[in-house]
């Protein structure tokens, strides 16, 4: 298991381990990537980190049969201080885990291990002690928001759903995570796929849904394949299907892969493709609550907001809104990927710095470098540079700055990465997955690509940077959906906070952050060559010439600037300018 890259945990008896058999079992993701493939060791709760096939031997002499922790496995922070217990390691130490409560610690293959934590309680609950209108109350005194992006309050929009009087209704669960980097959504369904259709079927109950279903992303195999054996074993249980737990209540689910187009993450967009169609957002009002699905009433929320829940029922509104500001309530899952020590899946009450996260959580950015800027929001949101690294996580805070919540994507950024680019990555990205139907998306996601690859190769024009405002500004005003209306965010922040970098690429022909290419001139220093011709050797375009024993030389016109010279030579003779 370890050497396939699963997570997973061993359970022993420590009163007599030679007589009793272990047991291994897939536990799903544990959240902690940057040490994977992890194993723990039930009961004691020993995290192992990178294990291999060959660390399998000393795991079983030692922490198996003589209940001893293998040294060498155990996670060690920068100043050497081992943490044998996962609970203990700050990774873990600094999170409050409510959506992702169970994953890695609970075989997400069986039901009876997540009924055994709890699973299922709050089901019961609802269905015996609690009217639909309990329910949406008990959501909206918690202060859950939709965690897919907008945050809109999801008691809210099932009050909605719920008022509007139909012989059928439908629940659809958005798990359609298409921004570059992020991971939240399929970690638990994978991961923990009963507490997906716990939340759903809780929401079902409330608003008189009949039919329940998850669109997810077909490039999510495994999370497809859990949720179809959890939906499996919930029907034998009786807990989906005819008359549930013996109540009146009736509810099914189904799953449907969806193709990958980033534009149906937007509710509208992903009914039409649940119809059949083609994912393009629809015109609001009416909104889904009112026609949704098949013309009929329905409400679509993310995984991670149905995931928290069963969590809220069972705890009460109250200790749930304990959490967090005051308005932004709970706790939110992150995605920590980028120049980052210690990435994965983060999940902290709301309130946090972003300074918590990156530096307290994530052990600050890697290989010496220095903080720039962090993504946040997915490639709709906004690049947050490093003075505001103070900035709490909430939806008004982080709007504030011109980012976004999103669904929790978090990409940190060092000294070496140019902002100017990175607008130019993620426009890259929104004009490819524009669905082309409004004209302020199709063409304006298109024009400002266009203008950011002059930028970034050197062609471009005083006036540019005003040009990219005023686009930005018109494609937010007039586009249709969230895709186009958000689609400027990297590119206003960007320039909003790294203005001289776009000025240093159109002035000056220049690239600070030494990543643009077309911009860049490799030279060689005289002193430090000694002519020992390896950096020709490597160059693939014979742009470097010399005679051995004396300095070579880079012909500017011939270099292609791959960087092939740097990496060959062993004396730092290479200057890039």
């Amino acid at each position: 298991i370890a050497a396939r890259g699963l997570d997973c945990q061993v359970l022993i008896d420590t009163e007599d381990t030679h007589e009793h058999p272990i047991g291994l079992k897939k536990s799903g993701c544990h959240g902690f990537c940057e040490m994977g493939p992890l194993l723990r060791i039930e009961p004691m709760g020993w995290l192992y980190t990178k294990v291999k096939v060959e660390d399998c031997e000393d795991i079983l002499e030692q922490s198996i049969l003589n209940n001893e922790v293998v040294d060498r496995l155990v996670y060690r922070d920068a100043n050497g201080v081992a943490y044998p217990k996962q609970e203990e390691i700050p990774f873990y130490k600094q999170q409050t885990r409510v959506a992702l409560e169970h994953c890695g610690h609970i075989n997400a293959e069986s039901i009876e291990e997540y009924i055994a934590v709890g699973g299922y309680s709050a089901v019961e609950k609802c269905l015996f002690e609690m009217t639909s209108e309990d329910i949406v109350k008990e959501i909206s005194e918690a202060g859950l928001r939709g965690r897919g992006g907008g945050g809109f309050p999801t008691g809210l929009k099932w009050s909605f759903t719920a008022a509007n009087k139909a012989d059928q209704k439908y629940v659809v669960c958005n798990a359609d995570e298409g921004d570059p980097g992020a991971f939240m959504d399929r970690a638990v369904i994978e991961s923990d796929p009963h507490n997906l259709i716990e939340g759903m079927l809780i929401g079902a109950y409330a608003i008189g849904a009949t039919e329940m279903i998850v669109y997810v992303r077909a490039e999510y195999p495994l999370a497809i394949r859990n949720l179809q054996h959890a939906m499996k074993q919930a029907r034998e249980a009786n807990l989906l299907g005819k008359n549930i737990l013996g109540t009146d209540f009736s509810c099914d689910m189904r799953i449907k892969a969806g193709a990958g187009a980033f534009v149906c993450g937007e509710e509208t967009a992903l009914i039409e493709s649940l119809e059949g169609k083609r994912g393009m957002p629809r015109l609001k009002p009416p909104f889904p609550a009112q026609k949704g699905y098949m013309d009929e009433p329905s409400n679509i929320n993310n995984v991670e907001t149905f995931a928290n829940v069963g969590w809220i029922m069972n705890n009460g509104g109250e200790k749930f809104a304990a959490m967090g500001t005051e308005t932004s309530k709970g706790t939110k899952v992150f995605a920590l990927t980028g120049k980052i020590k210690k990435g994965g899946l983060v999940e902290i009450p709301m309130g946090k710095t972003l300074r918590d996260v990156i530096f307290g959580i994530g052990g600050g950015v890697r290989d010496g470098k220095a903080f720039k800027a962090v993504q946040m929001g997915g490639p709709s949101g906004g690049c947050i540079p490093a003075h505001l690294l103070d900035t709490i996580i909430d939806y008004k805070a982080l709007g504030a700055t011109g980012a976004i919540m999103g669904s929790g994507g978090m990409v940190v950024m060092d000294e070496s990465t140019c902002m100017v680019g990175m607008a130019k990555f993620f426009l890259d990205f929104t004009k490819d997955e524009s669905c082309g139907k409004c004209v302020h998306c199709r063409i304006g996601t298109k024009r400002l690509q266009e203008i950011l690859g002059r930028i970034v190769s050197g062609k471009g024009k005083p006036g540019d940077i005003e040009l990219l405002e005023e686009l930005c500004l018109a494609v937010k005003d007039g586009a249709l959906c969230g895709l186009g209306q958000t689609a400027p965010n990297p590119v206003l922040t960007t320039i909003r906070y790294f203005r001289d970098e776009y000025e240093a690429h159109i002035n000056e022909k220049k690239c600070p952050a030494k990543e643009c290419v077309d911009l860049l001139t490799y030279t060689i220093d005289e002193e430090k060559c000694i002519g020992c011709g390896l950096c020709a050797r490597k160059c693939p375009a014979k742009a470097i010439t010399g005679e051995k024993k004396k300095a070579h030389v880079i012909d500017p016109n011939v270099c292609i600037r791959c960087g092939q010279c740097i990496h060959g030579c062993k004396f730092g003779a290479i200057n890039v300018d």
